[in-house]
């Protein structure tokens, strides 16, 4: 019955005879007109979904999952540093594999320390506690710079490893490539295990709930990096701030009678 209200509604507005002959170019016209207010109404969606503004809140209800930082007093920079960064990652973690190369070329840019700590989500990933174990691995007995390039390569190649068999077969591959023995049980002694439990206690300590996680710190404030489009602003700022004198505090002298 509400096909036909609709066929005889169309009828009547384009002025055509009502017959059974036209039903099928009449839901032809009522699919095509129902297809474009559809397709309309997803733009104008879209067009609001991305203004700035949408995105700001977006950003702002995200960041740290929603949970406030605690403990933030622990995050300085170290010895007489003024600034660093610490970032707090995961290497199963897509949006750290994008951010690394923005937060690695900061740091070089501005020669600052930059405190790395893994974090492995490990309630949601899978393999990425055991990557970061061999991070620290390479990191501890091998070199520090290769211990980064395997950390810079599962980052690329992270559609790959799909489970902890596959992580065991790209390590493998990888010691190969680079003409490294690979022992047969890494880290027999589990001390890289144990910085790795170490850096996922330290975020806890923060309450950091998801990564990546950057913040850049100064001996008096940090701030927390949720827009890498920001990341170099935030440092020019801390730079600025801690490059400033001391002001001097002059006491007025004591008048005698």
């Amino acid at each position: 019955m509400r096909t036909n209200w609709i066929l005889r509604v169309d009828h009547a507005t384009r002025n055509l005879p009502y017959n059974r002959s036209n039903w099928d170019q009449n839901i032809e016209l009522s699919i095509e007109g129902l297809t474009m207010k559809l397709l309309v109404a997803t733009a104008l969606l879209l067009s609001v979904a991305a203004s700035p503004s949408s995105i700001a809140m977006a950003q702002a209800a995200t960041e740290n999952a929603g949970f406030p930082f605690k403990n933030t007093s622990l995050l300085k920079p170290p010895g007489d540093a003024k600034v660093a960064v610490y970032e707090f990652e995961d290497l199963e973690c897509p949006l750290c594999a994008a951010d690394a190369p923005i937060v690695r070329a900061a740091v070089a840019h501005y020669k600052i320390p930059y405190l790395r700590r893994d974090f492995p989500l490990t309630e949601i990933h899978i393999w990425s506690f055991d990557a970061a174990v061999t991070a620290r691995y390479l990191e501890d007995k091998v070199s520090p710079a290769l211990a980064e390039q395997f950390r810079r390569d599962v980052f690329a190649n992270q559609q790959q490893i799909a489970n902890k068999d596959d992580l065991v077969r790209y390590t493998s591959r990888w010691f190969t490539s680079h003409k490294l023995t690979q022992p047969f049980v890494m880290d027999a002694s589990g001390a890289c295990r144990n910085e790795v439990k170490a850096d996922r206690a330290f975020g806890d300590q923060l309450n950091v709930r998801a990564t990546p996680c950057v913040f850049v710190v100064t001996q008096k404030k940090w701030v927390h990096v949720n827009d890498m489009h920001q990341l170099y602003q935030i440092i020019d700022q801390a730079i600025a701030e801690t490059s400033q004198p001391a002001a001097v505090v002059r006491h007025a002298k004591p008048t005698h009678p």
